[in-house]
Protein backbone atom coordinates (compact mmCIF):
# COMPACT_ATOMS: atom_id res chain seq x y z
CA UNK A 1 0.00 0.00 0.00
CA UNK A 2 0.95 3.14 -0.25
CA UNK A 3 2.29 6.10 1.86
CA UNK A 4 -1.10 7.80 0.98
CA UNK A 5 -2.89 4.75 1.15
CA UNK A 6 -1.77 3.80 4.90
CA UNK A 7 -2.59 7.58 5.79
CA UNK A 8 -5.67 7.21 4.77
CA UNK A 9 -6.47 3.96 6.54
CA UNK A 10 -5.21 5.32 10.00
CA UNK A 11 -7.40 8.32 8.97
CA UNK A 12 -10.17 5.96 8.64
CA UNK A 13 -9.40 4.63 12.07
CA UNK A 14 -9.72 7.61 14.51
CA UNK A 15 -12.78 8.44 12.32
CA UNK A 16 -14.05 4.56 13.24
CA UNK A 17 -12.38 5.28 16.93
CA UNK A 18 -14.45 8.60 17.60
CA UNK A 19 -17.91 7.33 15.90
CA UNK A 20 -17.86 3.95 18.09
CA UNK A 21 -17.16 6.28 20.97
CA UNK A 22 -19.99 8.51 20.38
CA UNK A 23 -22.79 5.98 18.66
CA UNK A 24 -21.94 2.44 20.68
CA UNK A 25 -20.40 3.34 24.01
CA UNK A 26 -21.65 6.59 25.16
CA UNK A 27 -24.91 4.78 26.24
CA UNK A 28 -22.92 2.18 28.68
CA UNK A 29 -20.26 4.79 29.68
CA UNK A 30 -23.28 7.17 31.20
CA UNK A 31 -25.92 4.40 32.49
CA UNK A 32 -25.87 5.91 35.56
CA UNK A 33 -26.22 9.26 35.06
CA UNK A 34 -28.66 8.48 32.30
CA UNK A 35 -30.81 7.33 35.56
CA UNK A 36 -30.32 10.14 37.47
CA UNK A 37 -31.19 12.36 34.98
CA UNK A 38 -34.48 10.56 33.46
CA UNK A 39 -35.71 8.98 36.67
CA UNK A 40 -36.72 5.86 33.87
CA UNK A 41 -35.59 2.33 34.84
CA UNK A 42 -32.83 0.55 33.08
CA UNK A 43 -35.09 -1.76 31.06
CA UNK A 44 -36.59 1.72 29.32
CA UNK A 45 -33.04 2.87 28.78
CA UNK A 46 -31.88 -0.31 27.25
CA UNK A 47 -35.19 -0.85 24.78
CA UNK A 48 -33.29 2.21 23.28
CA UNK A 49 -29.82 0.46 21.86
CA UNK A 50 -31.77 -2.93 21.47
CA UNK A 51 -34.06 -0.70 19.02
CA UNK A 52 -31.04 -0.15 17.28
CA UNK A 53 -29.08 -2.96 17.13
CA UNK A 54 -33.09 -4.86 15.29
CA UNK A 55 -32.80 -1.13 13.02
CA UNK A 56 -28.84 -1.96 12.05
CA UNK A 57 -29.74 -5.85 11.73
CA UNK A 58 -32.66 -5.26 9.40
CA UNK A 59 -30.79 -2.12 7.08
CA UNK A 60 -26.97 -3.91 6.87
CA UNK A 61 -28.05 -5.70 3.79
CA UNK A 62 -28.82 -2.95 1.98
CA UNK A 63 -26.19 -0.55 3.21
CA UNK A 64 -23.42 -3.92 1.96
CA UNK A 65 -25.72 -3.66 -1.20
CA UNK A 66 -25.12 0.33 -1.46
CA UNK A 67 -21.10 -0.64 -0.64
CA UNK A 68 -21.25 -2.58 -3.55
CA UNK A 69 -22.73 0.32 -5.77
CA UNK A 70 -20.04 2.67 -4.95
CA UNK A 71 -21.88 4.29 -2.33
CA UNK A 72 -19.80 2.95 0.70
CA UNK A 73 -17.41 6.28 1.16
CA UNK A 74 -20.74 8.10 1.02
CA UNK A 75 -22.27 6.10 3.73
CA UNK A 76 -19.33 6.53 5.71
CA UNK A 77 -19.29 10.51 5.51
CA UNK A 78 -22.30 11.13 5.90
CA UNK A 79 -24.00 8.75 8.26
CA UNK A 80 -22.08 9.71 10.91
CA UNK A 81 -23.83 12.98 10.94
CA UNK A 82 -27.18 11.38 11.32
CA UNK A 83 -26.24 9.74 14.36
CA UNK A 84 -24.36 12.98 15.64
CA UNK A 85 -28.17 14.16 15.14
CA UNK A 86 -29.70 11.24 16.87
CA UNK A 87 -27.21 11.35 20.16
CA UNK A 88 -28.27 15.05 20.34
CA UNK A 89 -31.74 14.19 20.26
CA UNK A 90 -31.47 11.82 23.09
CA UNK A 91 -30.29 14.51 25.04
CA UNK A 92 -33.82 16.49 24.67
CA UNK A 93 -35.59 13.11 24.84
CA UNK A 94 -38.47 13.69 27.38
CA UNK A 95 -40.15 10.25 26.79
CA UNK A 96 -39.11 6.82 26.69
CA UNK A 97 -41.31 6.86 23.57
CA UNK A 98 -38.32 9.89 22.22
CA UNK A 99 -36.13 7.85 23.23
CA UNK A 100 -36.52 5.15 21.25
CA UNK A 101 -37.43 6.51 18.31
CA UNK A 102 -34.17 8.81 18.36
CA UNK A 103 -32.26 5.41 18.75
CA UNK A 104 -34.01 3.92 16.03
CA UNK A 105 -32.84 6.53 14.22
CA UNK A 106 -29.15 5.77 15.95
CA UNK A 107 -29.76 2.22 14.46
CA UNK A 108 -30.15 3.91 10.24
CA UNK A 109 -26.63 5.47 11.40
CA UNK A 110 -24.87 2.66 12.89
CA UNK A 111 -25.86 0.11 9.50
CA UNK A 112 -24.02 2.30 7.19
CA UNK A 113 -20.92 4.33 9.49
CA UNK A 114 -19.10 1.39 11.51
CA UNK A 115 -17.18 -1.81 10.75
CA UNK A 116 -19.21 -3.80 8.56
CA UNK A 117 -19.49 -0.46 5.74
CA UNK A 118 -15.74 0.65 7.03
CA UNK A 119 -14.62 -2.77 6.04
CA UNK A 120 -16.74 -3.54 2.96
CA UNK A 121 -15.54 -0.44 1.69
CA UNK A 122 -11.91 -1.49 2.78
CA UNK A 123 -11.86 -4.97 1.00
CA UNK A 124 -13.50 -3.40 -2.07
CA UNK A 125 -10.72 -0.67 -2.41
CA UNK A 126 -8.00 -2.36 -1.42
CA UNK A 127 -8.60 -5.87 -2.59
CA UNK A 128 -5.66 -8.28 -0.67
CA UNK A 129 -4.65 -5.49 0.77
CA UNK A 130 -7.32 -5.04 3.06
CA UNK A 131 -6.45 -7.32 5.70
CA UNK A 132 -3.65 -5.12 6.77
CA UNK A 133 -6.07 -2.16 6.66
CA UNK A 134 -8.60 -3.51 8.68
CA UNK A 135 -6.75 -4.79 11.18
CA UNK A 136 -4.78 -1.10 11.35
CA UNK A 137 -8.63 0.36 11.52
CA UNK A 138 -9.85 -2.24 14.56
CA UNK A 139 -6.52 -2.02 16.39
CA UNK A 140 -7.01 1.44 17.07
CA UNK A 141 -10.96 1.82 17.38
CA UNK A 142 -10.39 -0.91 20.07
CA UNK A 143 -9.37 1.99 21.96
CA UNK A 144 -13.45 4.08 21.70
CA UNK A 145 -14.26 2.28 24.67
CA UNK A 146 -11.17 3.15 26.43
CA UNK A 147 -11.74 6.76 25.57
CA UNK A 148 -15.39 6.54 26.00
CA UNK A 149 -15.67 5.62 29.84
CA UNK A 150 -13.06 8.51 30.89
CA UNK A 151 -14.94 10.92 29.02
CA UNK A 152 -18.37 9.55 29.65
CA UNK A 153 -17.40 10.34 33.24
CA UNK A 154 -16.17 13.47 33.27
CA UNK A 155 -18.99 14.66 30.72
CA UNK A 156 -21.71 13.13 33.21
CA UNK A 157 -20.76 14.80 35.94
CA UNK A 158 -20.56 18.37 34.14
CA UNK A 159 -23.36 18.41 32.16
CA UNK A 160 -25.29 15.60 33.40
CA UNK A 161 -26.14 12.04 31.63
CA UNK A 162 -28.46 13.87 28.72
CA UNK A 163 -26.22 17.16 28.65
CA UNK A 164 -23.39 14.45 27.63
CA UNK A 165 -24.73 13.08 25.21
CA UNK A 166 -24.98 16.02 23.52
CA UNK A 167 -21.40 16.40 23.70
CA UNK A 168 -20.51 13.28 22.59
CA UNK A 169 -22.80 14.31 19.73
CA UNK A 170 -20.51 17.08 19.52
CA UNK A 171 -17.81 14.47 19.37
CA UNK A 172 -19.13 12.44 16.38
CA UNK A 173 -19.80 15.74 14.27
CA UNK A 174 -16.63 17.68 14.56
CA UNK A 175 -14.19 14.86 14.77
CA UNK A 176 -15.37 11.75 13.00
CA UNK A 177 -16.66 13.50 10.19
CA UNK A 178 -13.95 15.37 8.69
CA UNK A 179 -11.43 12.71 9.49
CA UNK A 180 -13.70 10.33 7.42
CA UNK A 181 -13.93 12.91 4.31
CA UNK A 182 -10.60 13.50 4.44
CA UNK A 183 -10.21 9.68 4.51
CA UNK A 184 -12.82 8.59 1.39
CA UNK A 185 -11.65 11.59 -0.64
CA UNK A 186 -7.58 9.80 -0.34
CA UNK A 187 -8.90 6.36 -0.78
CA UNK A 188 -11.15 7.14 -4.09
CA UNK A 189 -7.92 9.61 -5.67
CA UNK A 190 -6.05 5.95 -5.02
CA UNK A 191 -8.60 4.99 -6.88
CA UNK A 192 -8.14 6.56 -9.42
CA UNK A 193 -4.46 5.96 -10.32
CA UNK A 194 -5.48 2.27 -10.31
CA UNK A 195 -8.30 -0.21 -11.29
CA UNK A 196 -11.66 0.98 -10.26
CA UNK A 197 -13.28 -1.37 -8.16
CA UNK A 198 -15.38 -4.10 -9.98
CA UNK A 199 -19.22 -2.88 -9.89
CA UNK A 200 -21.78 -4.47 -8.42
CA UNK A 201 -22.87 -7.81 -9.72
CA UNK A 202 -26.22 -8.59 -9.14
CA UNK A 203 -27.13 -12.44 -8.55
CA UNK A 204 -23.97 -12.89 -6.15
CA UNK A 205 -25.97 -13.23 -2.89
CA UNK A 206 -28.47 -16.06 -4.43
CA UNK A 207 -25.21 -17.78 -5.33
CA UNK A 208 -23.51 -17.33 -1.73
CA UNK A 209 -27.33 -18.10 -0.14
CA UNK A 210 -26.98 -21.37 -1.89
CA UNK A 211 -23.66 -22.82 -0.46
CA UNK A 212 -23.00 -24.15 2.92
CA UNK A 213 -19.94 -21.76 3.18
CA UNK A 214 -22.16 -18.98 3.52
CA UNK A 215 -24.52 -21.02 6.46
CA UNK A 216 -21.56 -22.28 8.07
CA UNK A 217 -20.21 -18.54 8.40
CA UNK A 218 -22.97 -16.96 9.97
CA UNK A 219 -23.44 -20.22 12.56
CA UNK A 220 -20.15 -19.56 13.88
CA UNK A 221 -20.07 -15.41 14.11
CA UNK A 222 -23.70 -15.98 15.65
CA UNK A 223 -22.64 -18.01 18.55
CA UNK A 224 -19.26 -16.15 19.21
CA UNK A 225 -20.79 -12.83 19.44
CA UNK A 226 -23.66 -14.32 21.47
CA UNK A 227 -21.09 -16.11 23.95
CA UNK A 228 -19.50 -12.73 24.07
CA UNK A 229 -22.49 -10.43 24.29
CA UNK A 230 -23.52 -12.69 27.08
CA UNK A 231 -20.34 -12.65 29.12
CA UNK A 232 -20.02 -8.66 28.68
CA UNK A 233 -23.14 -8.20 29.93
CA UNK A 234 -22.68 -9.98 33.18
CA UNK A 235 -19.47 -10.37 33.22
CA UNK A 236 -18.83 -8.63 36.81
CA UNK A 237 -21.75 -10.21 38.34
CA UNK A 238 -19.95 -13.55 36.94
CA UNK A 239 -16.64 -12.77 38.54
CA UNK A 240 -18.11 -12.28 41.42
CA UNK A 241 -19.25 -15.48 41.43
CA UNK A 242 -16.00 -16.80 40.73
CA UNK A 243 -15.07 -15.42 44.23
CA UNK A 244 -13.60 -12.16 42.98
CA UNK A 245 -13.05 -9.41 44.77
CA UNK A 246 -15.10 -6.27 43.17
CA UNK A 247 -11.85 -4.11 42.53
CA UNK A 248 -10.42 -7.80 40.97
CA UNK A 249 -13.36 -8.13 38.55
CA UNK A 250 -13.40 -4.43 37.28
CA UNK A 251 -9.20 -4.75 36.71
CA UNK A 252 -9.72 -8.12 34.98
CA UNK A 253 -12.95 -6.58 33.15
CA UNK A 254 -10.60 -3.89 31.63
CA UNK A 255 -7.97 -5.91 30.50
CA UNK A 256 -10.32 -7.27 27.58
CA UNK A 257 -10.20 -4.24 25.56
CA UNK A 258 -6.50 -3.98 25.45
CA UNK A 259 -6.71 -7.75 25.14
CA UNK A 260 -8.56 -6.89 21.94
CA UNK A 261 -6.14 -4.89 20.52
CA UNK A 262 -2.97 -6.99 21.42
CA UNK A 263 -4.55 -9.76 19.41
CA UNK A 264 -4.72 -7.88 16.45
CA UNK A 265 -1.68 -6.21 16.70
CA UNK A 266 -0.27 -9.90 16.58
CA UNK A 267 -2.32 -10.71 13.50
CA UNK A 268 -0.36 -7.33 11.75
CA UNK A 269 2.98 -8.31 13.26
CA UNK A 270 2.48 -11.97 11.45
CA UNK A 271 0.15 -11.20 8.24
CA UNK A 272 2.46 -12.75 5.70
CA UNK A 273 2.64 -15.84 7.83
CA UNK A 274 -0.73 -16.57 9.25
CA UNK A 275 -3.79 -17.73 6.53
CA UNK A 276 -6.96 -16.64 7.33
CA UNK A 277 -8.58 -19.79 8.44
CA UNK A 278 -5.69 -20.50 10.44
CA UNK A 279 -5.73 -17.84 12.30
CA UNK A 280 -9.93 -17.67 12.45
CA UNK A 281 -9.34 -21.41 14.32
CA UNK A 282 -6.65 -20.07 16.32
CA UNK A 283 -9.00 -17.04 17.46
CA UNK A 284 -11.87 -19.20 18.21
CA UNK A 285 -9.70 -21.67 20.29
CA UNK A 286 -8.37 -19.02 22.30
CA UNK A 287 -12.19 -18.63 23.32
CA UNK A 288 -12.55 -22.22 23.71
CA UNK A 289 -9.89 -21.62 26.05
CA UNK A 290 -10.96 -18.61 28.06
CA UNK A 291 -14.65 -20.41 28.81
CA UNK A 292 -12.71 -22.96 30.70
CA UNK A 293 -10.66 -20.97 32.36
CA UNK A 294 -14.10 -18.64 33.95
CA UNK A 295 -15.30 -21.88 34.89
CA UNK A 296 -11.67 -23.03 36.64
CA UNK A 297 -11.33 -19.75 38.22
CA UNK A 298 -14.03 -20.84 40.60
CA UNK A 299 -11.12 -22.73 42.47
CA UNK A 300 -8.20 -20.10 41.71
CA UNK A 301 -9.80 -16.66 41.14
CA UNK A 302 -7.08 -15.20 39.02
CA UNK A 303 -7.68 -17.27 36.76
CA UNK A 304 -10.43 -14.80 35.55
CA UNK A 305 -7.71 -12.16 34.10
CA UNK A 306 -6.61 -15.61 31.62
CA UNK A 307 -10.24 -15.89 30.83
CA UNK A 308 -10.21 -11.82 30.06
CA UNK A 309 -6.89 -11.94 27.70
CA UNK A 310 -8.32 -15.15 26.04
CA UNK A 311 -12.00 -13.99 25.14
CA UNK A 312 -10.71 -10.69 24.64
CA UNK A 313 -7.81 -11.69 21.55
CA UNK A 314 -10.06 -14.33 20.38
CA UNK A 315 -13.08 -11.95 19.95
CA UNK A 316 -11.24 -9.32 18.31
CA UNK A 317 -9.10 -10.88 15.52
CA UNK A 318 -12.52 -12.89 14.79
CA UNK A 319 -14.01 -9.53 14.06
CA UNK A 320 -11.36 -8.35 11.71
CA UNK A 321 -11.02 -12.30 10.12
CA UNK A 322 -15.12 -12.31 9.14
CA UNK A 323 -14.48 -9.98 6.08
CA UNK A 324 -11.93 -12.28 5.18
CA UNK A 325 -13.11 -15.36 5.76
CA UNK A 326 -16.16 -14.26 3.90
CA UNK A 327 -14.06 -13.25 0.97
CA UNK A 328 -11.96 -16.30 0.77
CA UNK A 329 -14.66 -18.96 1.28
CA UNK A 330 -17.61 -16.88 -1.04
CA UNK A 331 -15.27 -14.57 -3.30
CA UNK A 332 -15.36 -10.75 -3.60
CA UNK A 333 -18.42 -10.76 -6.03
CA UNK A 334 -20.99 -9.06 -4.55
CA UNK A 335 -18.85 -8.73 -1.31
CA UNK A 336 -20.96 -5.72 0.49
CA UNK A 337 -24.11 -7.58 -0.37
CA UNK A 338 -23.47 -10.90 1.05
CA UNK A 339 -21.03 -9.65 4.05
CA UNK A 340 -23.98 -7.58 5.17
CA UNK A 341 -26.66 -10.55 4.94
CA UNK A 342 -24.07 -12.99 7.26
CA UNK A 343 -23.75 -9.72 9.36
CA UNK A 344 -27.26 -10.21 10.44
CA UNK A 345 -26.53 -12.86 12.54
CA UNK A 346 -23.82 -11.46 15.38
CA UNK A 347 -25.74 -8.29 14.93
CA UNK A 348 -29.04 -10.31 16.13
CA UNK A 349 -26.56 -12.25 18.74
CA UNK A 350 -25.76 -9.10 20.37
CA UNK A 351 -29.38 -7.97 20.47
CA UNK A 352 -30.25 -11.01 22.60
CA UNK A 353 -27.77 -11.57 24.77
CA UNK A 354 -28.60 -9.37 27.42
CA UNK A 355 -32.16 -11.28 27.57
CA UNK A 356 -31.18 -14.48 26.86
CA UNK A 357 -28.11 -14.36 29.70
CA UNK A 358 -30.96 -13.22 31.95
CA UNK A 359 -33.15 -15.99 31.04
CA UNK A 360 -30.09 -18.76 31.80
CA UNK A 361 -29.92 -16.63 35.07
CA UNK A 362 -33.39 -17.11 36.12
CA UNK A 363 -33.13 -20.32 35.08
CA UNK A 364 -29.98 -22.03 36.14
CA UNK A 365 -27.89 -19.46 37.66
CA UNK A 366 -24.24 -18.50 36.64
CA UNK A 367 -23.26 -22.26 35.90
CA UNK A 368 -25.84 -22.22 33.32
CA UNK A 369 -24.08 -19.26 31.22
CA UNK A 370 -20.59 -21.04 31.98
CA UNK A 371 -21.45 -24.38 30.27
CA UNK A 372 -23.39 -22.90 27.27
CA UNK A 373 -20.99 -20.39 26.82
CA UNK A 374 -18.83 -22.87 26.21
CA UNK A 375 -20.64 -25.30 24.27
CA UNK A 376 -21.17 -22.04 21.85
CA UNK A 377 -17.43 -21.42 21.61
CA UNK A 378 -16.75 -25.73 21.04
CA UNK A 379 -19.86 -25.72 18.62
CA UNK A 380 -18.30 -22.62 16.59
CA UNK A 381 -14.72 -24.18 16.76
CA UNK A 382 -16.00 -27.78 15.27
CA UNK A 383 -18.02 -25.90 12.80
CA UNK A 384 -15.10 -23.94 11.27
CA UNK A 385 -12.50 -27.07 11.21
CA UNK A 386 -15.57 -28.72 9.19
CA UNK A 387 -15.69 -25.51 6.84
CA UNK A 388 -12.17 -25.01 6.50
CA UNK A 389 -11.78 -29.17 5.70
CA UNK A 390 -13.70 -29.40 3.59
CA UNK A 391 -12.72 -29.81 -0.55
CA UNK A 392 -13.85 -26.61 -2.62
CA UNK A 393 -17.64 -27.82 -4.25
CA UNK A 394 -18.15 -30.46 -1.86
Amino acid sequence: MTQGGSGAVWLLALGQTLTYAGVYYAFPALLPDLQAATGWSVAELALGPTVAFMVMAALTPFTGRLVDRGYGGGMLMGLPVLGAAGLAGLGLAQTPWQWVALWAMIGVAQAGCLYETCFAFLTRRLGTEARAAITKVTVVAGFAGTLAFPLGDVLGREFGGQGALVAFAAVVLGGAVPVNVLAVRRLRRLDRLKAAPPPEEPGALRVALRRPEFWAIAVVFGLIWLNHGILLTYILMLFADRGSSQGMATLAAACIGPAQVFGRLVLLWNEAKVSNGRATLYALAAVVGGGVLLWAAGVAPLLIFGFAALQGAGAGLLSVLRPMLIAEQLGRRGFGTISGVVAISPILASAAAPSVGAAMLGWGGPHVIYAACLAMAVAGLCVMIWLLGRKPGA
